[in-house]
């Protein structure tokens, strides 16, 4: 009786004033219904739990509920009278005719006494150092990985040492966590002080279990740094923008507190997430099921089933295989596997889930399950439609990149398209007849299916392609926009291609034509980078592309040819001083070379073009002034005045200040064209409080230090001109 939920609204008539909210407990409040209440069997009144020093957890355990006003008279409220350790209502009478139900003290011990074919036939052990991103898109995440260590994992924790009243330090004893009555296997809040007092007593009452504690918006965020492994694989780190209309979900940073024999049954993560967990005092004990079809169906079958608790899952497959992972011990699990948990001792766990491209097949075949099983939106992954639709957008733009490079995309890659073709058009027409979305407003459905569904049909037509990875086999460029990387790709691919077309023509002699093939992987024409780079400076700024005119290419290609070409005899005489040294940078750290010292530069632009000062006077050509100008007339971008002839600047090239746009310190800010869309009004969400160590790739953001494409041809165009240098 005491769990009865009460509405205190009252029914607006026509003509009639709207009666006062009815007030409850000894704090005369209006009923709220995110806090718990409990209603006295005598005065049946209702009372917040927290004014009256009833857990939500503890109600259970209340037979006839006294308030603090009936106490007096009526005497101390009457608990539940136990007849069972086997059921989840202890109250049963125990006949010897009712089955064992999960969680209970029977149960565990039952579970205790089980033999279970070991997991090493399916657990892969490795260092962590080898656990990469090449080598899950070459090897497949499909099984279980064990690191004995932290080493070589990327992965940052408090120490062992670390306790629980440590946690209540960082994190707040006022933060309201979920908590699990293992033997009743049921979820109820409390405040996280409470729990500590709970977990510190020296007999504790009942078995409680603490697991979704997400402490990215904490103090604690700080002192934790997810696997590197899962930050590279993440959607929600690589594709969720940071203008998004929906709340980001962080279901990275979890803090797990178990206490011994706490036991979370049988499931799937949320969303067909993996998730990495580490134990950093105590252990416990996993119980794994492959996802194959069967076990999923069977899953499906026995999760919808009135008797769930109590059939014991991992009887009912055919194989069910036990993990026992031991303090400072890290386990990853991939998508999809069907695990129940116990903690064996004690213990303190950290853990993450993520969503990846390795199983995309898989998340939406879990998800859909979610939806036919109808889990509550708690414990579903947050948003999960709208990363499928960044994620989408973004691998549109992936197929596009890989056939120009005439690459075939990984296998894993192609299926998990394909799924997700499938999954949106599902959605979309959900969408007729749901009233929630969750399309991101910027993109446009239909369109997106639609070009996905031509990327494969492509791929399909031409399978002859050599396949490219998507991992990263070395270090990785610092992290940044993923928009901007693709740019910086974009430009490099469109170098690579045009300098191979130019490959085999217009060499003065045999010397010449050695050096050309030697360097000509490294160094691309003079023209190449500098028709490339208007090209890209003109996409950006939406300008209509050049006029592809043959002859006229064919007569600027030529005429540059004669004025670029360095002969073989100056680069031989030259000191190395006097060599034009062009150097591609891809938005990563770059360095000059000079003299054998490596010198450190700031540049972060897309494609930037180092040139080393010449120390020998030599006069530009009027007729390369006059081309330029001719291929900058083309762009509607004019060329500085020239100085006059046989002027040299004294000023280093990099001194010289690129056109002022807006204010003096704003000069080189990268600027983004694109306006986001206002907010559509059934988008418009609370928002989410970034937390204090965010680690996600920004989104489209402007980012300080980047020059506009303008400005960039600005400079060396003054480069050319005022150091006599032949850009």
């Amino acid at each position: 009786p005491f769990l009865k939920i009460v509405s205190c609204g009252t029914l607006a008539l026509p003509g009639r004033k709207m009666a006062p909210a009815q007030l409850y407990c000894v704090c005369r409040q209006p009923y709220d219904v995110h806090r718990f209440m409990i209603e006295c069997d005598i005065c049946k009144d209702w009372f917040h739990g927290s004014c009256v020093q009833v857990e939500e957890h503890h109600a259970a355990d209340i037979d006839l509920y006294h308030c603090p006003n009936c106490q007096p008279i009526h005497g101390p409220s009457l608990m539940k009278k136990r007849n069972n350790w086997h059921r989840h209502d202890y109250t049963e009478v125990d006949d010897g005719t009712r089955p064992v139900q999960a969680g209970t003290a029977i149960f565990i011990q039952q579970l205790q006494d089980r033999s279970f074919p070991s997991a090493d036939v399916v657990i892969v052990p490795m260092q962590g150092s080898h656990v990469t991103q090449h080598y899950l898109e070459t090897e497949g995440f499909h099984y279980p990985i064990m690191v004995p260590d932290l080493d070589g994992l990327g992965l940052k924790l408090p120490p062992p040492s670390f306790s629980v009243r440590d946690v209540e330090q960082y994190v707040g004893g006022d933060k309201v966590v979920d908590v699990i009555d293992v033997a009743r296997q049921a979820d109820s809040k409390m405040k996280l002080g409470e729990f500590v007092k709970y977990y510190y007593q020296p007999a504790r009452p009942k078995v409680l279990n603490l697991i979704s504690l997400e402490f990215s918006d904490t103090k604690m965020a700080d002192l934790v740094e997810v696997p590197e492994i899962a930050r590279k694989l993440s959607w929600v780190e690589n594709y969720w923008p940071d203008d998004s209309f929906f709340p980001k979900p962080f279901v990275q940073k979890y803090c797990l507190m178990g206490v011994k024999d706490s036991y979370t049954d049988f499931h799937i993560d949320f969303g067909g997430t993996s998730v990495w967990y580490h134990v950093l005092w105590g252990e416990k004990v996993f119980y794994l099921i492959k996802p194959t079809k069967a076990n999923l169906a069977l899953y499906e079958s026995w999760s919808s089933s009135a008797n769930q608790s109590e059939v014991f899952f991992g009887e009912k497959v055919d194989k069910c295989y036990k993990c026992v992972v031991k303090q400072g011990t890290t386990i990853l699990l991939p998508t999809g596997w069907i695990h129940a948990v116990l903690t064996s001792q004690d213990c303190m766990a950290f853990g993450g889930n993520f969503l990846h491209n390795l199983n995309i097949g898989m998340q939406l075949r879990c998800y859909e399950m979610e939806r036919r099983l109808k889990t509550p939106d708690l414990f579903k992954f947050p948003y999960f439609e709208a990363i499928s639709w960044y994620v989408a957008k973004n691998l549109l733009e992936t197929l596009k990149e890989l056939r120009e490079d005439k690459c075939q995309p990984q296998a894993h890659l192609v299926e998990g398209v394909k799924a997700l073709i499938s999954a949106l058009k599902t959605w979309l027409r959900r969408e007729l007849t749901e009233p929630t979305s969750e399309v991101p407003d910027n993109i446009r459905p239909s369109l997106l299916i639609k070009e996905l569904t031509k990327e494969i049909r492509l791929l399909e037509e031409d399978p002859s392609r050599p396949v490219k990875s998507q991992g990263i086999t070395e270090s990785p460029p610092p992290r940044s926009s993923l928009e901007r990387r693709r740019q910086v790709r974009r430009v490099a691919r469109r170098l690579h291609r045009h300098h191979h077309h130019h490959h085999h023509h217009h060499h003065h002699h045999h010397h010449h034509r050695h050096h050309h093939h030697q360097h000509s992987h490294k160094l691309p024409s003079n023209l190449d980078i500098l028709e490339l780079h208007t090209r890209e400076v003109l996409r950006r700024l939406e300008v209509g592309p050049l006029e592809e005119d043959s002859d006229f290419s064919a007569r600027v290609n030529g005429k540059f040819k004669k004025i670029f070409a360095p002969s073989a005899v100056t680069v031989k005489k030259g000191s190395p001083d006097n060599a034009l040294r062009l150097v591609l940078c891809n938005g990563a750290e770059c360095e000059t070379e000079k003299e054998g010292l490596r010198e450190p530069c700031e540049c972060t632009t897309h494609t930037t073009v180092f040139a080393q000062k010449c120390k020998t006077e030599c006069p530009t050509s009027p007729s390369t002034e006059k081309t330029l100008q001719d291929m900058l007339s083309l762009t509607g971008l004019m060329c500085q005045q020239t100085p006059e002839e046989g002027t040299v600047s004294q000023e280093a090239w990099w001194s010289t200040q690129a056109p002022q746009v807006g204010s003096p310190g704003e000069e080189h800010l990268y600027r983004d064209s694109s306006l986001s869309p206002l907010l559509h009004p059934t988008k418009r969400q609370t928002h989410n409080p970034s937390p204090i160590s965010n680690q996600a790739t920004k989104g489209k953001r402007p980012k300080k230090g980047m020059a506009t494409a303008k400005q960039r041809l600005g400079k060396l165009l003054k480069m050319g001109s005022h150091t006599r240098l032949l850009v």
